[in-house]
């Protein structure tokens, strides 16, 4: 399930990302000798296949050939997706399971037995530290993302970002490895087809595998932009959504086309963000730490418009109607960065 290349070759790469992607076959584990034998960091990229930042930042990297810090294990995920025509457009195969979900129990189908492939290299390597790289599933700046708040993870957030966001969600996501005291962090590194995306993912990749100490924990302020537990803002599963200038038919969600500009702003409760039809916010998911739905905290509807019910922050905009469905549509924290209350 996982093909190995122990410190490949310029021959093994190739000369582009698209012809080092044509010669993987599988999920793959990179391994990098390091000036210190003694440590290892982990790195994954491509878990979705939409989102290239980190592999081409990667496959930069390995073609200078040069030795990292310490001993490096790179994971290159969901390649066969990647690959599907016209390339880098499919988060994942047909009828597949989302990778980036598969790291908890049952580990069922190929996606799950990969992950559970994956976490048991993880645990023979003993890594210092994991990053996984991706992008943001519309445009908007760089963030981090992480399950525990401590110096360890503001400083592996600090090498590519300068936004953290702190989640309790449990997702079956990689980050979620952080559980097993092996910091660990989600780096969304901006939109998939933004060229600024690839070289935050590549300089912070530099400062990853150059790094002789890239934790630094005991540091007390890292300046980073801390947003603590994000409620995620879904649709239900039979609901239909449009991106228009007015409301679409037949589509019981239309939400602007442009609505990405809003991301990591303070959206107000007079700003329009599409409309609604009858069945109103019922067509929306929204839940707080406690499981209690709080879709009118969030959300409320005037005359079939659809406006914020509070100030709140938004990010992870989406225009892509597929990943809105499958995913969520944004995420929300108070104006400071706190839980909705």
């Amino acid at each position: 399930m996982i093909d190995l290349l122990d410190n490949p070759t310029p021959a093994q790469l190739g000369r582009s990302p698209d012809e080092f992607l044509q010669k993987l076959e599988n999920s793959t584990l990179i391994r990098v000798d390091g000036r210190d034998r003694s440590r290892t960091r982990a790195l994954a990229t491509l878990l979705h296949g939409n989102e290239p930042s980190g592999f081409l930042a990667l496959h930069k990297w390995l073609l200078q050939q040069q030795t990292p810090a310490v001993n490096l294990v790179c994971f290159i995920g969901s390649v066969l997706a990647a690959k599907l025509a016209p390339g880098f457009s499919y988060r994942q195969l047909p009828g597949g399971r989302d990778f980036n979900r598969c790291f908890k129990q049952p580990f069922d189908g190929i996606e799950g037995q990969t992950a559970a492939a994956l976490l048991d290299i993880l645990h023979e390597a003993q890594p210092e530290a994991l990053v996984d790289i991706h992008n943001t599933s519309g445009t908007g700046p760089s963030f981090a993302i992480s399950v525990r708040n401590d110096g360890a993870h503001q400083a592996l957030a600090t090498l590519f970002t300068e936004r953290l966001i702190i989640t309790d969600l449990k997702l079956g996501a990689l980050m979620e490895y952080s559980e097993r005291d092996v910091p660990t962090v989600t780096i969304e590194c901006g939109g998939a087809q933004d060229e600024h995306a690839h070289q935050t993912a590549y300089e912070g990749l530099l400062r990853f595998v150059n790094g002789e100490r890239i934790l630094q924990p005991e540091k007390a302020d890292w300046g980073l932009e801390v947003l603590t537990n994000p409620v995620r803002i879904e649709i239900e599963a039979e609901a239909s959504l449009a991106y228009e200038l007015q409301p679409a038919v037949n589509a019981d969600i239309t939400l602007f086309p442009d609505i990405e500009h809003l991301n990591f702003g303070v959206v107000s409760p007079e700003t329009q963000l599409g409309w609604v039809g009858p069945q109103g916010l019922d067509c929306f998911v929204a839940v707080d730490g406690r499981r209690r739905d709080i879709r009118h905290k969030l959300l409320r509807v005037e005359a079939g418009k659809l406006y914020p019910a509070q100030p709140f922050k938004a990010f992870m905009i989406t225009t892509n109607p597929t990943i809105a469905k499958s995913d969520c549509l944004f995420y929300a924290v108070s104006p400071r960065g706190e839980p909705i209350a």
